[in-house]
Order: C-alpha cells, then sequence, then structure tokens
C-alpha cells in the first residue's frame, strides 16, 4: 500500500506547487517510508511510499523513464513478476533488484494502453505520456486498491483518497444525496459514484485515459460466466483447487516485513492462515503472527474453540484482542476522516483494535479471508438447478442436510421449490389454470404490493424518494438482478461482479491504511476466482456442505473441526452491547433529539419507533432493525463530521 496523487490541468495551466504538496502530505499515513513529487508545466504526480516487499526497498516514485517522456505514480503489487520479467527482456537483470513500478512503465511502453490485461495481482497507477499528452491510468481486476478522481472542463485531479483531492481549494465539496440514498437503500451497484458530487472512482478492471478532449474509461477485463470445467472425479477438482489456492497465498508472501493473518476460526481466515503457515515452513520462512477477536462476555460471538484448534497446530505467534471491551463508535471521527464517506459495516471499531494490535508487532502485511464464501461461492444455485431438472429426491436431500445448518422449516423450504418449479410450470401449459392464476393474483394484488415493498420503504423520507426517483433507480436495479437466472454459476457470477465488493475493499483499504499497513486478499486472485465460478455446481454444494470442493482441498491443512464446521458466527450481538452498554446516552440524544441532520432522507418518526424497540429489546426487534439503526446512526453522525469541512485540523492532530 502507498498513495498515489495527480494533476493535470487541461487548460495548460501551470499547477500549484502548493496544491501537490498538500495532497501528498494529507496522505502521510498511507506511505511513511517516503515522499516525492514530480512536476512538468502542467502535470503534476506525487507518491507516498509504504515498504512492504524487498523490492519496494529500492522503489522511487514518481518513476521517470530514460528518454523522461514517461513517468509512473503507482500503488500496487504484481504477482506475475517472473512472466513480465522475461516479456519485457530483464532477463539480464537480477529479479530482486526489478521493482514493480519498472515492470508496469515497461509494460506501458511495450503494450501501451493494453498493459493492464498483462498484470496479475493489486494496482492502481497513473502514467502521463509526455509525446501523447496524455495520463493513462488503470484499475486492478477487483477493485482492491483505491482510485478516486475529479473532472472539469479545466483540469483532471486524482488520488487514494477523496481527502487528497479537496486539497485543491476549486474542488467543490458538496453531497451526492443519490450516493444518500444508495447507502440507506443498501444498493452498491453503481461502480462509479462517491457520497461527493462530481468526485468519481475508477471501476474495477477498466482503464482510463485523460487528454484535452476529455475523459475515455474501457473496460480490460471481464470474467467468463460460461466457462466450465470438468475433471474426472472430486479428488481432482479439490487439487485443482488446492494448486491454485497455494499459488494465489505463495504470492502474497512477498514482504521484507513480519507477515500476519487475520484469525476468525472461520473457514476462509482459518485456510489462508493455515496454508501460508505450511508455505513459510516450506520454505524456511518466520512464523506467521495472527490476529484474533475473542469475547469474554458475549460467548455466542466467540470462536476461541475453532481459533485455539488452528492455533494448536503449532507454527504461528497468536494475538487476540477483546472485542466486547468497546464502544462500536469508539475514535469514530478518525474513522470518518481516514473513510471520507459513511462507512456501511458495524464491525470496523473491532478492525481498528485489530490494526492497531497488528501495528504494535512491526506487521506490515496481512492476510484477510475477505469474502472468500462469495468467491467459492456457497452453492445454493445449485437447488434451483435440481428442482428445474426435476431431481426432487437429490433436492429433498440437500435440502434435509441444510437445515442442520440453518433454522429452517424443512417442507415450508421444499415447498418453496415445489411450487416454482413444480406447479407453476403446470399452469402455464393449460389456459384456463393460468387464466384462475391471473384472477386470482388481481384479487390479491394489493397485498401482494404491500409485501413486495423495497425493505428501505418505510424508513425513509417519501419527499426524498422521489426528488432522486430512487423507486425509478430501485427498479431498475432489481431488473438487472432478475435478468440472471437461479443457477448456481449465474448466481456465482452476479455475487463476485456486484458493486459491493470494490466499496467494501475500499473501506478496509483506508481502516489499514490508517495504520500503515497493506491487507492482502488471495480468495480476490483473479486465477482462483476465475477457477471457482467455472466450477459445476455440485462441487459448491454437497449435502448440505457448501464450499465442499474447498473443504476437501484443505484436508490434512486444516484442523478437521474447522474444516466441517457447519455456519459462522453472527456478532450482531455484539453491535447491540456495544451501543447498549458504551453509547446509550448519546443514542438517545441523537435518534430522539437530534436527528435533522438526516431528516431530509430518513423517516424520523419511524427511525424513532425502531429505535425504542431496540434499546427496549422488545421480541419485534429484529436483525434488520439493529441493521438500520446502525447505518442510520453512521449517516447522522457522518453528515455532522462532513459539515464541519476541517479535514485539515484532523491533519495536524496526527489522526
Amino acid at each position: 500500500m502507498s498513495g498515489i496523487i495527480g494533476i493535470y490541468n487541461l487548460d495548460g495551466k501551470f499547477v500549484n506547487h502548493q496544491h501537490l504538496n498538500d495532497m501528498v502530505n494529507i496522505l502521510a499515513h498511507r506511505g511513511p517510508d517516503g515522499s516525492d513529487a514530480w512536476c512538468a508545466g502542467s502535470v503534476g504526480l506525487g507518491h507516498r511510499m509504504l515498504w512492504t516487499t524487498a523490492e519496494s526497498l529500492l522503489d522511487k516514485l514518481p518513476l521517470v523513464n530514460q528518454t523522461e517522456d514517461l513517468v509512473i505514480t503507482a500503488d500496487l503489487r504484481i504477482d506475475n513478476r517472473d512472466q513480465l520479467i522475461y516479456a519485457l527482456n530483464f532477463n539480464n537483470y537480477p529479479s530482486e533488484k526489478i521493482t514493480d513500478s519498472q515492470l508496469v512503465l515497461a509494460a506501458y511502453e511495450k503494450w501501451g494502453e493494453q498493459c493492464p490485461e498483462n498484470l496479475l495481482g493489486d494496482f492502481a497507477f497513473a502514467i502521463w505520456d509526455r509525446r501523447k499528452q496524455i495520463i493513462f491510468g488503470a484499475r486492478d481486476h477487483f477493485g482492491i486498491k483505491p482510485f478516486y478522481y475529479y473532472s472539469s472542463e479545466k483540469t483532471f485531479i486524482f488520488a487514494s483518497e477523496i481527502k487528497a483531492i479537496f486539497c485543491v481549494p476549486d474542488v467543490p465539496r458538496q453531497i451526492n444525496k443519490v450516493r444518500i440514498g444508495d447507502y440507506l437503500a443498501s444498493m452498491f451497484h453503481e461502480a462509479d459514484i462517491t457520497s461527493y458530487k462530481n468526485i468519481f472512482r475508477l471501476p474495477p478492471a477498466h482503464r482510463m485515459t485523460i487528454s484535452p478532449e476529455g475523459i475515455k474509461l474501457q473496460s480490460y477485463w471481464s470474467i467468463d460466466p460460461n466457462r466450465e470445467l470438468r475433471l474426472g472425479s472430486d479428488e481432482e477438482y479439490a487439487e485443482a483447487f488446492r494448486e491454485i489456492f497455494s499459488k494465489a497465498v505463495q504470492c502474497r508472501l512477498r514482504s521484507a516485513f513480519p507477515i500476519g493473518s487475520h484469525l476468525s476460526g472461520g473457514l476462509d481466515s482459518s485456510s489462508i492462515t493455515c496454508m501460508a503457515r505450511k508455505l513459510l515452513a516450506e520454505n524456511g520462512g518466520p512464523r506467521l503472527h495472527t490476529f484474533s477477536a475473542v469475547f469474554d462476555e458475549l460467548t455466542e460471538c466467540d470462536e476461541r474453540s475453532y481459533i485455539n484448534a488452528v492455533i494448536a497446530q503449532g507454527g504461528l505467534e497468536p494475538h487476540y484482542v477483546k472485542a466486547d471491551k468497546t464502544s462500536p463508535l469508539k475514535n469514530i471521527d478518525q474513522m470518518f476522516w481516514h473513510q471520507d464517506e459513511a462507512f456501511y459495516a458495524p464491525n470496523w471499531s473491532m478492525s481498528w483494535a485489530l490494526y492497531e494490535a497488528i501495528k504494535e508487532q512491526g506487521v506490515r502485511v496481512v492476510f484477510d479471508g475477505f469474502d472468500g464464501d462469495n468467491v467459492v461461492s456457497d452453492g445454493y444455485g445449485y437447488l434451483s438447478e435440481l428442482a428445474r431438472a426435476g431431481r426432487w429426491l437429490a433436492l429433498t436431500g440437500e435440502i434435509r442436510e441444510l437445515t442442520k445448518t440453518f433454522d429452517a422449516n424443512f417442507g415450508k423450504w421444499l415447498w418453496s421449490y415445489v411450487k416454482q418449479y413444480g406447479i407453476k410450470p403446470i399452469f402455464s401449459k393449460f389456459p384456463l389454470l393460468s387464466l384462475l392464476r391471473r384472477s386470482w393474483r388481481l384479487v390479491t394484488q394489493s397485498a401482494t404490493r404491500q409485501a413486495t415493498q423495497p425493505p428501505w420503504s418505510a424508513i425513509m423520507n417519501a419527499e426524498f424518494i422521489q426528488h432522486i426517483d430512487l423507486q425509478k433507480r430501485y427498479e431498475a436495479w432489481q431488473k438487472v438482478q432478475s435478468n440472471f437466472g437461479q443457477d448456481e454459476r449465474e448466481r456465482h457470477y452476479r455475487n463476485i461482479t456486484q458493486g459491493l465488493v470494490s466499496f467494501a475493499a475500499e473501506m478496509q483499504d483506508k481502516t489499514c491504511a490508517a495504520f500503515s499497513i497493506e491487507q492482502r486478499y488471495p480468495f480476490w486472485d483473479k486465477r482462483l476466482v476465475e477457477f471457482c465460478l467455472s466450477l459445476p455446481a455440485e462441487q459448491k454444494l454437497h449435502m448440505g456442505w457448501n464450499r465442499v470442493v474447498m473443504r476437501r482441498a484443505m484436508a490434512n491443512i486444516l484442523p478437521v473441526e474447522v474444516q466441517w464446521r457447519r455456519g459462522k458466527t453472527n456478532f450482531s450481538p455484539n453491535l447491540v452491547h456495544g451501543l447498549l452498554s458504551f453509547e446509550r446516552e448519546r443514542l438517545d440524544k441523537l435518534i430522539l433529539h437530534d436527528l435533522g441532520v438526516v431528516a431530509e432522507y430518513a423517516d424520523v418518526t419511524e427511525l424513532k419507533q425502531i429505535y425504542q424497540r431496540f434499546v427496549s429489546l422488545q421480541s419485534p426487534t429484529t436483525a434488520k432493525d439493529v441493521h438500520t439503526i446502525w447505518i442510520a446512526i453512521s449517516l447522522a453522525l457522518w453528515l455532522q463530521y462532513a459539515a464541519q469541512d476541517r479535514p485539515d485540523e484532523l491533519a495536524r492532530k496526527g489522526v
């Protein structure tokens, strides 16, 4: 992780050096190991350096090529170094002396705007091409590295974080109400917008060129949803998964500093931890540090039995954070300063405490199992495939086994598939039955419409919904969703391409950056994602076991009790406990008396009623209520914070 910034004055005006320096300085947390800026007339690039790999110790950015017509600034880790060294004729140089930024700059010299197609890893970079008078930029396949920008007829400004863009006084700071609506409606499908008007995100797997003629955006990669892998046996699939997963972890072990891994006790984090430990031991590497949240009071959230099973195998340096001893709103202003937007996930205070512990151990690189369940896929779309194929006996067996994991009624669950795929097709074959069915729909139309109202409609201000045309946006989003069938591969594809992935990765990036830590995600390795999507559905779900190919692949690597554990822990009780134990007075004041700041967006009366249920712990309180309270709190506090307009003040305080 590092920080990148840049200014290109399209009107030819010289770059203001003070603005460039302010942008570099405000991102000091992203790179404590050095900073520099390059400027030539109307173009300026800047960089903050965080050393992580051995090669990065030699890096100096912005980097100018020998002919001085190309300049690059980059936040990156390139994983296919050997392949690029060969293709770019670096064979005569010691590989340990070749930096990742040199490889990317050489790739642009060789392949031009097609260079991102030849890169593997996490990256966000910008190159000034003096000959073409353009800035060329690109972002990695899944949006792990952030890239924000502002453009007008006169200027183009980009940075790793929004706050750096606001260092240029001419950039307007206006709340994007459309994004606020999407936030409250839990829609994150638009990969380019932010909470500020005219501040955009370069979408994942996109490249861009900026010239006086304008901005050109283009996707350079998309995953093939139709590719299907067919091997001879379950063992072959498991072996293939293990090989690719091992490569995904191995290439992310490059580090000149101690390495850590989040260890929650879940299947994803435990698999990464155990594989990393195995690879380090085989190569004579250092012991892996692990960092785990534990719960002394909220035993229903505690996963120490699984964590301890991994630790007991040896080769690890474990560290623990007591997650039920702190408020979810602790350090909230610092979080807002780093995030630049309201953050959606309610467990960031727990993450904040973990990163504090990671930094204390001198760890700069940490693994995370972020969204491994969507990458490998739980396989539940397989149920629809079985029903559509009329394989009712197999479907019955799968649902019966799944009820061991989920608290669900077997009969109702099975009936939902029988009705959808067994009975409805019969109606469609007989006109009279179809007519009766349509007549019944008309009779029950009002009740059906009420039942299918968007989940957010009750808590949002009706005028605001109309003002930003949120209902139309929601319907368009629903239409896109419905374009995917219920087959497993289509469902899997939708989950790994949803906008929430890059949004969540950006939030995690900025939290890590607060502590000058680089987080790495082996599950979001391009090779692994492509492999998992291509798997047959029965390799994702088998006899109630989701992600079964991964479970089989991790035999003799994971402890058996982790390998075959069912379900995952729900941390919602910790949020409820934290808010009621540490923040009751603050919440009473905010929600019962000081919600005016969100009145434009939300139905304040409804929020107060939900809050009263929440604090009284009445039976109508649901997980949905807890979620609603959290996003309302986060939004209200962020709007108050944003209205203060004081990022520089916090920066001076060393936040």
